[in-house]
């Protein structure tokens, strides 16, 4: 459409911008405040009449009255191709795609069979349809949704928000209730029972002197009525 960007690099162009912009910034509220405006609605009906009083004291009448706009050069429905997010995706060996979180399936044609492991264009239009194009020929396409699955990074909403904190409470108190009667629940043969260090454990030729020592003991003595 032939759209210049100016940009302001002169001092003098970025004055006149911010001055504009502290006249509207500070001297509009100190006007509103004194004229009593305390609502949306009022200071609506205050705008026109302020409007009026600035363009008359900074305004300034252009060099030539006539428009300078150049005249559309396309055909208007064609404004929407212009308007629009472009870019390219690969087309896999089964002619899907990937888009924006979703996946979309090319019907099977005489126009799609050659695009396997090729990139095509999708446009996004502003009203929100998807069109998918090769060399300027819209693709019939079929846009298949996913499931939907809760990830980490879902929002809940506000209101619902105490709500899911009271539940998740509710559920550690649940387990932290549950934990102290497994540890109080513990049987007594459990602790009585305490593991002997190696070090501590007799040796094997100390047990068969003991065990010598027992057979070699003399037994007692019968009495002899």
């Amino acid at each position: 459409m032939n759209i210049e960007i100016l940009c302001a690099n002169s001092s003098q162009v970025k004055d006149r911008v911010e001055r504009a912009n502290r006249t509207l910034q500070d001297q509009l509220i100190k006007e509103l405040r004194l004229a009593g405006v305390s609502s949306i609605e009022d200071g609506n009906v205050f705008l026109p009449g302020f409007l009026e009083r600035y363009n008359a004291k900074f305004a300034k009448a252009p060099a030539r009255s006539d428009t300078l706009h150049r005249a559309l050069n396309i055909a208007p429905n064609r404004l929407s191709e212009v308007f629009c997010l472009r870019d390219k995706r690969h087309v896999t060996k089964d002619l899907m795609l990937k888009y924006d979180r979703k996946r979309i399936k090319l019907a099977v044609n005489d126009l799609t069979r050659d695009l396997a492991r090729t990139y095509v264009d999708v446009y996004e239009l502003a009203d929100g349809r998807i069109q998918v194009r090769a060399k300027g020929v819209t693709l019939p396409n079929t846009i298949m949704n996913p499931k939907r699955r809760i990830t980490h990074t879902a929002i809940t909403e506000n209101k619902h928000l105490s709500a899911v904190l009271a539940h998740i409470k509710a559920e550690q108190d649940k387990a932290l209730h549950q934990n102290r009667r497994s540890n109080l629940s513990v049987p007594r043969t459990a602790t009585s029972r305490m593991a002997v260090h190696p070090a501590d454990r007799p040796s094997w030729s100390c047990i068969t002197r003991l065990n010598a020592q027992r057979r070699h003991r003399p037994g007692p003595k019968a009495d002899v009525g």
